[in-house]
Formats: C-alpha cells, sequence, structure tokens
C-alpha cells in the first residue's frame, strides 16, 4: 500500500511569492502529495542575516498567499525555535507526527550546491526524499559530483526526486528592491500580500 505524500517547503518567505506557490502546487500535483506544508525559518543557517519582515509578518503573509489552495497549509514549527533551525530536526519532528507518510522536502536547483554544507545532510538524504525543482528548459542539476561524499544509494534517490517546474522569473529579493524604488510588485505577488505589505509599511 503507497504511503501518503506530504511535501514541506521550508525558506524565509521575506516575503512570499507568485514563483513559491506555484512551483509548490506544481510539485503537489507532480508527485500526487496530500498537502503542501510551508515552513517559514528563523533565518537559514546558511545565511549570516535575519529576514528584513518579522516572524509574524512572514507567517501572516504565507497564510494569506495560500489562503484559496486548500492543499497548502503554513506551520510555525520552526519560528517557535532558537535561530538557526535545522531541516533534519524538522523532518524528524514531522517524522513522529505524522509516521508513516512519506516526507518531501523542497529545495530549488540554485540550493543544491549548499547541500554539502547542510547540517547532517547524509542523515537527511536517509530520512527524506530531497525534492529538486529546476526550471524547465535548464539543465538539470548535476549530483554526480557528490556521489563519493554520500554514495552511490543516495545519489540516486537524490536523482529519482528531481522536479522540472514551471518557469517563474521571481525572487524575494526582487521583490523587496522593487518595492524598496517604489516600483509595481503586483504581478509578483497575491493581492492579499500586495496589500498586506502596503499596509504594514514592508520592505521600503
Amino acid at each position: 500500500m503507497e504511503r501518503n505524500k506530504i511535501i514541506l517547503f521550508g525558506g524565509t518567505f521575506d516575503p512570499i511569492h507568485a514563483g513559491h506557490t506555484k512551483v509548490a502546487a506544481h510539485a503537489c500535483d507532480y508527485l500526487g502529495a496530500e498537502r503542501v506544508v510551508f515552513i517559514p525559518a528563523k533565518r537559514s543557517p546558511l545565511k549570516g542575516f535575519l529576514p528584513r519582515a518579522g516572524d509574524s509578518k512572514r507567517f501572516e503573509m504565507i497564510a494569506l498567499a495560500i489562503a484559496d489552495n486548500p492543499k497548502f497549509e503554513v506551520n510555525d514549527l520552526e519560528l517557535n525555535k532558537p535561530a538557526p533551525s535545522y531541516t533534519i530536526d524538522t523532518i524528524r519532528t514531522f517524522q513522529s507526527r505524522y509516521a508513516p507518510t512519506e516526507l518531501y522536502w523542497l529545495v530549488g536547483a540554485d540550493g543544491v550546491k549548499d547541500l554539502q554544507y547542510w547540517h547532517k545532510i547524509a542523515d537527511l538524504l536517509d530520512a527524506c526524499n530531497i525534492c529538486t525543482m529546476y526550471r524547465a528548459g535548464y539543465d538539470q542539476p548535476d549530483f554526480g559530483q557528490y556521489e563519493a561524499i554520500w554514495g552511490r544509494a543516495r545519489i540516486e534517490k537524490l536523482r529519482r526526486n528531481v522536479v522540472a517546474t514551471p518557469l517563474v522569473d521571481v525572487s524575494s529579493t526582487t521583490v523587496r528592491e522593487c518595492i524598496a524604488a517604489g516600483k509595481d510588485v503586483s504581478h509578483m505577488l497575491h493581492p492579499s500580500v500586495a496589500q498586506y505589505i502596503r499596509e504594514h509599511g514592508l520592505y521600503v
């Protein structure tokens, strides 16, 4: 019997934008997942700076952005832990809550080069399915360079969980820069998120 699948999508989401929700929806359909859980982090362990928007505001913006999709939800697990929090700990928490569900953790192809620096990455590769999203029309990520470190079985598992996603040319950095410059960002954000940012004077 095939186990239910849950996709966990972590990040700072500062702010969440149309690219986040579009690739998450695509991955959910592609993998046949029951749901996608957005998990905002206090900050990335690999980044030396805190998000511009506070924890509660980023959580609220995610809730607004995903309200239209019944398969989406947001979880504040990592926001309630000391920063930085580690993915392996989050995965183990979800495993204890939802066993025997199959867990997938979404990462962008541009983050593959950083996987080697993730805390207890070998344990993480064994504990869940790292699902790499890459933009359709671009080259697939190259995992072969890590075979000597992680072993062939883990590399084959990574290769099985690669998803070509729609091309969405937007990033949180771009959104913040455009807002600071007074440019229109309505095409990059859910309308409710754009309104929230205006009302709270974020990123100016």
